[in-house]
């Protein structure tokens, strides 16, 4: 359930700390990723708020929400991705009094896990970030829409395909299959497999609103690695 959050970001318990100045990393900068998807969530926050069937204010939280990310991995540019998205995910879980907020803080802290010794997000690894930020930060989330999407953006498969658990893959692409039947596009429907799994199935507000992040966040992607091939 969201709680009803409070404006002009009063919750904040602790203030963002900025990092010594480091040289930046190559790769996407991830504050400037975040804020892509907050901007969205901000142009939709009335629909996710008409979504939300028990508080009407889904959308005002997720907008807050992913401002907070964008706002805390900023005073980290420079750092590693996995001190960035830990430190997001620390801030978030602080600040933020909703649950789905804290589904994110959860899908922020598995992507740090991931992202250990790597040195940047790069179109090659950016579905690891994806299928954990969607996966609520489960383990067990299917890989199979990462792929999906993966394939999808490059062409062929990606790296996230090696040891792959099968009844992981059979879940997410019977789940890409019935989201198919029901109209959704290819993006849709990869997303609503990797999402199917997790907590933001559970709830209809969630699974819109992770629909729009997961757009987003794609949308940047492409950018990013149509940018590299030039």
């Amino acid at each position: 359930m969201d709680k009803r959050s409070k404006s002009g970001g009063t919750s904040a318990r602790t203030t963002l700390r900025k990092t010594a100045s480091r040289p930046p990393a190559s790769g996407t900068d991830l504050a400037g990723l975040f804020n892509v998807a907050a901007k969205t969530l901000a142009a939709n926050k009335s629909s996710l708020n008409q979504a939300d069937a028990e508080n009407q204010n889904h959308g005002d939280n997720m907008a807050q929400a992913f401002k907070m990310i964008s706002q805390a991995m900023a005073t980290q540019r420079g750092a590693p991705p996995s001190e960035q998205l830990r430190y997001a995910s620390e801030y978030l879980a602080q600040n933020a009094n909703n649950g789905s907020a804290h589904v994110y803080s959860q899908g922020l802290a598995q992507a740090a896990q991931q992202f250990q010794g790597q040195q940047a997000v790069t179109p090659d690894n950016a579905m690891l970030l994806l299928q954990s930020l969607l996966g609520g930060g489960q383990q067990s989330a299917p890989q199979g829409g990462a792929d999906m999407l993966g394939s999808l953006l490059s062409g062929q498969q990606g790296k996230q395909s090696e040891g792959i658990d099968l009844g992981a893959l059979l879940s997410a692409g019977m789940t890409f299959m019935s989201a198919k039947q029901q109209g959704q596009g290819n993006v849709q429907a990869a997303l609503s497999a990797l999402m199917s799994a997790g907590p933001m199935a559970q709830k209809p507000h969630r699974q819109q609103s992770g629909q729009l992040v997961g757009n987003a966040l794609l949308q940047a992607i492409a950018g990013m690695a149509s940018k590299q091939r030039r």
